[in-house]
């Protein structure tokens, strides 16, 4: 077993939140963090997912010009992935249904984030298969979008605020296919493959301090003061 493959693995253990304060130490401006995404299946807050990113770029239909997939890209999801789907920001129909849970499940993937939206939320929660979207819609694929491209860096920016500076919006995330996902109750978040190593060490050091924070915390002691005594600030 290779030494990248473990870490992966230990990576499964920290929450996302961890994961995000080791990224924000190691450089990483938006700390891996895919913004605006929330859980909508299964309904239990224990839901976590971990496995390596399988990319779908979808466009609208009207777009010509995007490449064509010669086959559904359901059908070709590895075994293990988690499926990242880039939607346009401006469709308000779902880009996953029920059917496509089903054609997920049975080729082996542990759950779907979608940069856009998703239906049949009931079908999900039934198959107890992990769904983390922007939002949802009664409305289908067809005939607003369409998937163009697989296995592709996708960027993906925050929900734009209108009148919002610029100079302080939330920088984008790459997504390359490979790169580690991690999603739980508290959002979702995605390790570069080079940086996993580096993560889980930093991760693993960041709950041993926290831990003890916790522990003088409840002991009576000021958060500032407990702060400075472990965290050095």
């Amino acid at each position: 077993m290779s030494t990248q493959f473990t870490s992966a693995i230990h990576l499964s253990t920290f929450s996302t939140c961890e994961i995000s304060d080791a990224l924000i130490k190691l450089g990483v401006p938006n700390g891996g963090h895919i913004p605006d995404i929330q859980q909508y299946s299964p309904s239990s807050s224990e839901t976590r997912i971990c496995g390596p990113a399988y990319t779908v770029k979808m466009v609208m239909s009207s777009d010509k010009s995007a490449p064509k997939l010669s086959a559904h890209f359901v059908d070709t999801v590895p075994n293990g992935s988690v499926i990242v789907i880039d939607a346009p920001p401006q469709a308000k129909n779902a880009v996953w249904g029920g059917l496509m849970t089903a054609g997920a499940q049975s080729r082996g993937a542990i759950g779907v984030v979608i940069s856009g939206r998703c239906r049949d939320l009931a079908e999900h929660r039934s198959a107890n298969f992990p769904v983390f979207a922007r939002g949802h819609s009664t409305l289908g694929q067809s005939p607003f979008t369409r998937p163009s491209e697989v296995n592709v860096p996708v960027v993906i920016s925050p929900i734009p605020v209108p009148g919002h500076n610029r100079e302080d919006e939330f920088p984008a995330l790459q997504i390359n296919p490979g790169d580690w996902v991690v999603a739980d109750e508290d959002g979702v978040v995605c390790v570069p493959v080079l940086m996993i190593d580096k993560v889980v060490q930093l991760a693993t050091k960041g709950r041993d301090v926290d831990s003890k924070c916790m522990e003088d915390i409840k002991a009576g002691k000021g958060v500032q003061e407990t702060f400075k005594t472990h965290r050095g600030k």
